[in-house]
């Protein structure tokens, strides 16, 4: 039977039933959660159903959002790009807004980074700085074959990130395919100075190639945070004895810790950065891995096999790098810069109202970042970590728990008047469950 042509199809069913038909949706068990709410609109903070209910975007859909849904500023700036150049193979070209972001991006990242890898997301993005720092000792003829990573670590869905990464309720069918990957715990004041000394012991080996972390937050750890200064020692022992340091900033960067990037706010800087998410401000998928000059020379040479030879099809596509270049004028704006003060002012007056609530196991901040815990037990994902998340949405707002985690990572254009709905939603949930 011939199927029909998308413009004959009569259009009679809502989104989720249609949706049914041939989606598969991400981090989804569809036999227990077979409905997807349908879009169709999006603007500021607020996500628009498709019939007619408004939410409250209280994560920035993934921390990309970060200038607020449909921003004109950037699709205009899109908008024109696209009548000039759309896409072009980036390997043998280059192109004005590819260049241009290199530029100005390098003048907000550390001063110890020299160069940009572009690829499609933050996957990709730390995927391409594992390989770098293999292939960097690979190159050298040193035997580093292992990669170090923090416990409760998240970096991505592919193969590589995936083995850098601590969550098995995410990898555990994939397992005996990993990498080499020995885990620390996350520094505290209280496990630092054991840390240390473990860290010392291992690295006699000199089998550890790369270290690769989430400075201050670990996002899917259920915004699990660390002070810079412990981290700090972390890694200048690790450069002390040769091991290249990888941030993932793909979540934290651009703005969100109150900083352009968390690793400002340490006095080791990182090898390699990995970005993407806020990057492109939510509007087009890219994502970029910068390194320092020492690590990019070592893979220039006579000798063809010592390239980097990674690429993707939309690498330094011309339209995401507009996007990006937008983001980053309104990232450094008076008004932007004033925006995520508010809102670091207004997670504090809020903590102060419900940190000592009764319900609220403990509470922590940073930059735009807020989370709180119930002291309340529940499965990461379970029934009532999805009654706490229907709660929300009855209620015009869009949280995602982490299991007994609510955290509030909005854009950073969110009014008073919705960051309060946010809040007053929060506290009903705490006098309720």
């Amino acid at each position: 039977m011939k199927k029909a042509n998308a413009s004959e199809t009569l259009v009679t069913e809502s989104l989720s039933v249609r949706d049914s038909k041939h989606l598969w949706h991400p981090l989804t068990q569809h036999k227990l959660h077979p409905e997807m709410l349908g879009i169709v609109k999006a603007k500021g903070a607020v996500l628009y159903d498709e019939n007619g209910k408004e939410y409250i975007d209280g994560i920035a859909s993934w921390y990309t959002s970060a200038y607020g849904h449909c921003n004109e500023y950037i699709t205009d700036k899109v908008y024109a790009q696209m009548q000039k150049l759309d896409q072009v193979v980036f390997s043998g070209f280059t192109h004005e807004p590819a260049v241009r972001l290199s530029e100005e991006l390098i003048k907000l990242l550390p001063e110890n980074q020299e160069k940009l890898f572009f690829s499609d997301n933050g996957s990709t993005a730390t995927e391409i700085g594992i390989k770098m720092a293999l292939q960097y000792h690979f190159n050298q003829g040193r035997e580093r074959k292992t990669m170090l990573a923090f416990e409760e670590g998240f970096h991505g869905d592919t193969f590589g990130a995936m083995s850098v990464s601590g969550l098995s309720v995410y990898n555990g069918p994939f397992e005996e395919f990993f990498i080499d990957v020995e885990r620390i715990d996350v520094p505290t004041d209280e496990n630092i100075e054991e840390i240390l000394s473990d860290l010392e012991t291992r690295l006699q080996q000199n089998h550890i190639a790369g270290f690769i972390y989430e400075p201050l937050v670990q996002g899917a750890a259920a915004m699990k945070m660390h002070k810079a200064e412990n981290l700090n020692r972390i890694l200048k022992l690790l450069k002390k004895h040769g091991v290249l340091t990888i941030a993932d900033e793909v979540m934290t960067g651009f703005g969100k810790t109150g900083k352009p990037f968390a690793s400002d706010y340490i006095e080791t800087k990182p090898d390699i950065i990995c970005m993407s998410k806020a990057l492109t401000a939510g509007l087009i998928p890219m994502a970029v891995t910068s390194c320092s000059q020492e690590i990019y020379d070592a893979f220039y040479s006579d000798d063809l096999a010592k390239g980097l030879f990674h690429g993707h099809t939309y690498t330094g596509n011309p339209l995401a790098c507009t996007a990006a270049l937008a983001g980053l004028e309104l990232l450094q704006s008076e008004e932007i810069q004033n925006s995520i003060k508010r809102v670091i002012s207004s997670h504090q007056e809020f903590d102060s109202r419900i940190k000592n609530h009764e319900k609220v196991a403990r509470t922590r901040q940073c930059g735009i970042i807020y989370a709180l815990d119930l002291n309340v037990k529940m499965e990461r994902y379970g029934n009532l970590r999805d009654q706490i998340f229907k709660h929300f949405m009855n209620n015009g707002v869009f949280l995602r728990p982490l299991g007994s985690t609510i955290y509030i990572s909005a854009p950073y254009v969110i009014t008073d008047e919705q960051l309060q709905k946010i809040y007053t939603t929060i506290e009903d949930l705490l006098n309720s469950i």
